[in-house]
């Protein structure tokens, strides 16, 4: 057991009037709320990549941050006590849940037999750590998109070979997740995508992406993994165009590969700010295809073009998050995953616990609030009266397929013509939300 934070104590739930920055005025994990408690219905998660990974480097400058544990080199010895220190800083937080990339929790060897052996030697002390703590595997995957190999993509690559190797990796990946009990695996197109159309078949590495998803749910009954399959949407970055752009996106692909059963979506909100749209935006077109399953929770800055990865801060915006969670029935395997990283300048081990701690309270918030809007019912009542003309006889038969072009011809002809009767009122419904904030 590490004792890296022994002046920090575990993070207490201390209310709205406690000044205490290293306590939470929100998240209490044991309060209920719509039925469920906290801890059940955000099943927090702490990041393996930016939270003990991450090194603040950024394209005009070298790493910041000080990690007095990590001993700087590559070695399986440090990545074993970069893990006992991780739990030691989940465990104190009171987060259950953590994730992963391979890359992140062992280092990569000089062969792939290498990388497979220091794997499973990290493994070890992950799910020694997971016994002692309690703390469980969210989700894994794998990094398919650091290496050079990967220059051209990992399952869309021009290179055959470069198909096998992400193969490959994705087997070694899901048999360790299902080793550790993981609740998830998630996929991450990474380069899978293009810069320019002019090297590029894609309707090939489509279908090359596709193949690889199908090997990979035939593996998983072949080992026993009933853990949920995951895609994550992003548009762009490293890529021009991702094909994971957005949630439909992602829908449309699956659909049309049939392999719609086996996948829900995974969800984050500098994705979808990059693609354009609002967190909500891709968690409505997610819930209403059944296929609402995790999200990454952070932000990004709306102001800059990239993925900034920032803590979630904005009460809206995990009010909505959670609107549209509730709406969709909550988290099953999912939850809330911290896929944000403290800022360059947030450099001290410390800003860690700041940064998680401000976040879960946010979506403490976020989540009372919204379960007060839907309690309350004004909200859900509107949007009914909004369409009380289609639980009409004709709005019925309308949607049940049963009516004609020819008879909804001869209905009109003898209305004659149609009036808006139903304001949208966007202003009211916004000073509505504001009551609860």
């Amino acid at each position: 057991m590490s004792n890296t934070f022994k002046k920090i104590s575990a993070i207490a739930y201390e209310g709205p009037k406690s000044k205490n920055p290293l306590a939470f005025k929100h998240y209490n994990p044991d309060e209920i709320v719509a039925g469920k408690t906290m801890r059940d219905h955000l099943r927090f998660a702490v990041v393996y990549w930016h939270t003990f990974r991450g090194t603040g480097s950024d394209p005009f400058g070298a790493g910041t941050m000080q990690r007095p544990w990590d001993d700087g080199s590559n070695s399986v010895k440090n990545a074993q006590n970069r893990v006992r220190v991780a739990f030691e800083f989940i465990e104190k937080l009171g987060a259950p849940y953590y994730a992963w990339h391979d890359r992140d929790v062992a280092p990569e060897g000089r062969t792939l037999a290498e990388s497979n052996k220091n794997f499973d030697a990290v493994a070890k002390v992950l799910k020694e750590e997971q016994k002692r703590t309690g703390i469980k595997l969210l989700w894994g995957t794998a990094n398919l998109f650091s290496n050079p190999r990967f220059v051209h993509g990992a399952s869309t690559s021009c290179n055959v070979d470069v198909f096998a190797y992400a193969a490959a990796q994705v087997k070694k990946a899901m048999e360790v997740t299902h080793e550790l009990g993981g609740e998830g695996y998630t996929f991450w197109g990474g380069r899978e995508g293009y810069m320019t159309l002019l090297n590029t078949d894609m309707k090939r590495e489509q279908q090359h992406l596709a193949k690889l998803l199908h090997l990979a749910v035939a593996y998983k009954k072949q080992i026993g993994f009933k853990g949920q399959f995951y895609i994550e949407p992003k548009p762009k970055e490293p890529t021009k165009h991702q094909y994971d752009s957005d949630a439909a996106a992602c829908l449309n692909f699956l659909r049309e590969h049939g392999l719609l059963p086996h996948f829900k979506l995974n969800i984050e909100t500098n994705h979808a700010t990059l693609a354009g749209h609002t967190m909500q935006h891709e968690l409505e077109v997610a819930g209403a295809a059944g296929a609402l399953g995790s999200i990454d929770a952070n932000t990004g800055d709306e102001l800059l073009g990239w993925d900034t990865d920032q803590f979630p801060t904005s009460i809206y915006l995990t009010t909505y998050t959670m609107l549209s969670v509730l709406k969709y029935g909550g988290f099953k395997t999912g939850g809330v995953n911290f896929d944000a990283k403290v800022r360059r300048e947030s450099f001290e081990p410390v800003d860690l616990f700041y940064a998680h701690i401000g976040g879960m309270d946010a979506f403490a918030r976020g989540l009372k609030i919204a379960a007060a809007i839907r309690k309350d019912g004004r909200l859900a009542e509107f949007v009914k009266q909004r369409y009380a003309s289609w639980d009409s006889s004709l709005g019925s038969k309308i949607e049940s397929g049963k009516a004609t072009m020819k008879e909804l011809e001869a209905y009109m002809l003898k209305k004659g013509e149609v009036t808006p009767n139903t304001s949208g009122r966007q202003e009211f419904l916004e000073n509505l939300i504001n009551e609860f904030i």
